[in-house]
């Protein structure tokens, strides 16, 4: 699994998941849950779906 999740994407996927997770507990419903998908794939560093797609917003540089 190679970064393909850049700083800025990390940030608004943070703040969106816990965001989620607010209003899940806040409503009680499920939004909760479905909030830790953007903050697990914002602290792995690596989104599948931009795997799929070829999407890359990490900067880091490749040695080579």
């Amino acid at each position: 699994m190679q970064a393909n999740v850049g700083s800025a994407d990390k940030t608004i996927r943070i703040v969106v998941g816990i965001a989620m997770i607010a209003a899940g507990v806040m409503y009680q419903n499920w939004w909760g849950a479905v909030g830790l998908v953007p903050l697990a794939t914002a602290l792995m560093g690596w989104c599948p779906p931009y795997s799929l797609l070829g999407i890359n917003t990490c900067s880091l540089k490749k040695n080579g």
